[in-house]
């Protein structure tokens, strides 16, 4: 009895499905075990084709491994291969299985013997398994981020965790930069042990920036074999293997991604994928937690801050209102002594500058009247560009840009021209041996879906000042916009350019936003709400105002002491004075007094209605009478219009008496040519 006569008596006894094939791949022979777990009848397997019992999609491969395994025949034990097959019935179903291969002598040629194993219930068993350890690392990383201080805690442990877990090689986490240009690995493992030892492994900056941009899951499963795989896997060169990238996105917006690179083919399940987008979920919504958390703590500082300077700012234009009043009082008494007249004159200089700070601290504090319009940009940029080619010094190069057709920026133009002026020389500050200073203007768009608390969705007007220099520490980057902090040498600086900027920017609809690194240079991005009209012409300068001639004019300043002043520089000017101290006193004084021909008082007033309420009074007593408001501290509530087409003027603390004497005829003609249009 031959072999192969002989083990055909096993056939039956062996629980396993067995199956025995040609040399062509055709089914020879067959047990019952087999046919029921394949759901043939009995003899329904006889000459089928053995890829008629794997899925479609396999059969090709399958077909290449059967010839080479035929080629060079040997036993294989179940289970050698590592890998997961999968067998298909009579009806269309799948189930897992394990083979094992022996070839087995014949007389009537070459003969292959197949002994296939359901292990359904096997691999349901071990996927509980590996799904409770997936989901117990799910856990763990959320735990990590409830309990985390920091990004740090969380993200430079998640690489390690999942590498153990799915035994990979390569895990990271990057993240792009907010202009969309760069990416940076934030945590990782592997990556510095494939570079030590040579591997290919490696992630190509454009690609992993096209790819997190799609923002969608990309999975490889053979990075050598699938046709294009290279080519869309950000790797930086050719590998095999398989490889998943993640998107991370902040409200819809990709800002980042999680890769993670196996040696093997096929390496990543559904159940491996299921955890990779849990924890990419978890990353997501760990670091938006974050940023959100560190934007609100970073906003509410500043909004204290702002308000606390507010209020100080107050207090001191008044006190400078007095100083600069009484100066310019003897500057008249002492017009024909020079040396008197210099030393005002020094002591003036020292007023102005007080008020410069004050004028920044109320820009940070959003609370300093701005008059917006549209502004042409390149224009005002030539004319920055020509005053800071005399300022920055021969060391700093200066190169400035503007894109073509360029919408106009709406925005006041003075402060703009500041906040310019003040970026350019901290620029040059942070150049001592000199360098490069780039000022570019370009259109930006902020879409719907890019919205957010600090820019809403709109047209903007970019300008950018990036500078060669040293760059900041991220511990100085996160207090740069802070009033009073600086980096500068004492005397050097006063902390206040870029919390001007910061204030200017957001009080006029826009943003600051700055990226800098040490080594790196500084960039400083101006974002402003693009006009909707062409850019106006500026208009000449008024002339100074006439003196008076004998006008009343009401006085309402709490503050005795500023009071006096704007008194003494309207009688030197000629008008006749009445001063009172509250707003009570001046409607008292308007109802019983019609020879008051204007009323010029502070917004704030102490106790009781303040000036503009005074203003809107009187207004119901006098409808014609002319007001005129000031202020050192600038609310964000707007002066309310005094009739069709008209505003309350407002003159800024502190005022010279010029200043004062021609707003008080400014305020007296505009009423006139009122009532003259009205008769």
């Amino acid at each position: 009895m031959s072999e192969y006569t002989s083990f055909m008596g096993l056939f039956e006894a062996v629980p396993d499905a067995l199956i025995v094939v040609d040399g062509e791949g055709r089914i020879v022979q067959a047990n019952a075990q087999a046919e029921r777990l394949f759901g043939y009848g009995q003899g329904g397997l006889a000459q089928v084709g053995i890829e008629q019992l794997i899925p479609e999609t396999a059969r090709d491969r399958h077909r290449a491994h059967r010839a080479r395994y035929m080629a060079q025949p040997h036993v294989r034990p179940m289970g050698v291969t590592g890998q997961s097959l999968i067998g298909q019935r009579l009806d269309g179903a799948q189930f897992p299985v394990e083979i094992a291969l022996s070839p087995i002598g014949s007389e009537h040629g070459p003969r292959y013997l197949a002994s296939v194993r359901d292990i359904s219930e096997t691999q349901r068993a071990h996927q509980a398994l590996v799904r409770a350890r997936y989901d117990a690392l799910a856990a763990r990383i959320g735990q990590l981020a409830l309990e985390a201080q920091d990004e740090s805690a969380v993200l430079d442990q998640v690489p390690a965790l999942l590498a153990v877990a799915l035994d990979t090689p390569v895990v990271a986490v990057v993240f792009v930069s907010d202009d969309r240009q760069s990416v940076a690995t934030r945590a990782s493992i592997g990556l510095d042990e494939a570079a030590a030892s040579g591997s290919a492994i490696g992630f190509d900056r454009e690609k992993l920036l096209a790819r997190i941009a799609e923002g969608e899951t990309l999975v490889v499963d053979d990075l050598a074999g699938e046709a294009g795989a290279i080519g869309h896997f950000p790797l930086a060169a050719a590998g095999s293997g398989s490889g998943v990238l993640l998107p991370l996105s902040d409200r819809g917006r990709p800002m980042g991604a999680l890769l993670v690179v196996s040696a093997r083919s096929r390496h990543f399940d559904h159940d491996a994928l299921h955890l990779l987008q849990s924890v990419a979920n978890l990353i997501a919504a760990f670091v938006q937690r974050r940023r959100t958390e560190e934007q609100l703590a970073h906003s509410q500082r500043l909004d204290a801050i702002g308000q606390l300077t507010g209020g100080i700012a107050h207090d001191f234009n008044n006190l400078l209102t007095v100083m600069s009043g009484s100066l310019q009082l003897l500057e008249m008494e002492c017009e024909h002594k020079p040396e008197a007249s210099e030393l005002i004159a020094s002591a003036l200089r020292s007023v102005n500058r007080g008020a410069e700070l004050t004028g920044k601290l109320l820009a940070f504090a959003r609370r300093q009247r701005l008059m917006p319009h549209a502004v042409d940009v390149p224009a005002l940029l030539r004319d920055v560009e020509t005053m800071l080619q005399r300022t920055l010094g021969d060391s700093v190069r200066l190169f400035v840009r503007c894109e073509e057709n360029l919408p106009p920026a709406y925005a006041d133009p003075t402060q703009l021209d500041a906040a310019l002026v003040n970026l350019a020389l901290n620029a040059r500050d942070a150049m001592p041996r000199g360098g490069e200073i780039t000022v570019h203007a370009e259109a930006y768009r902020v879409a719907e879906h890019m919205a957010s608390a600090e820019l809403v969705a709109g047209r903007y007007v970019r300008i950018s000042v990036s500078d060669t220099g040293r760059g900041m520490a991220p511990v100085v980057l996160a207090r740069a916009m802070e009033p009073f902090f600086t980096t500068k040498e004492v005397g050097r600086g006063s902390g206040l350019g870029l919390s001007m900027v910061y204030g200017f920017a957001k009080q006029s609809g826009g943003h600051l936003h700055i990226e800098s690194a040490l080594g790196y240079g500084t960039r400083v991005e101006l974002l402003l709400p693009a006009g909707r009209q062409a850019a106006a012409v500026a208009a000449p300068v008024g002339e100074q105002g006439a003196d008076g001639e004998g006008e009343t004019v009401l006085v309402v300043e709490d503050d005795e002491a500023v009071r006096n002043i704007a008194v003494a520089f309207l009688r030197s000017a000629g008008y006749h004075v009445l001063a009172v101290a509250n707003a009570q006193d001046a409607l008292r004084r308007l109802s019983d007094d019609a020879s008051i021909a204007v009323l010029f008082s502070d917004v704030m007033l102490g106790e009781g209605i303040n000036g503009k309420e005074l203003a809107a009074a009187a207004r119901d007593l006098r409808p014609r009478l002319p007001i005129l408001l000031t202020s050192g501290y600038e609310t964000d509530t707007p002066i309310e219009p005094a009739g069709p087409g008209e505003t309350f003027e407002l003159l800024r603390k502190p005022y010279r008496r010029e200043q004062l004497v021609a707003a008080i005829a400014r305020t007296l003609d505009r009423r006139a040519g009122l009532r003259h249009a009205a008769q």
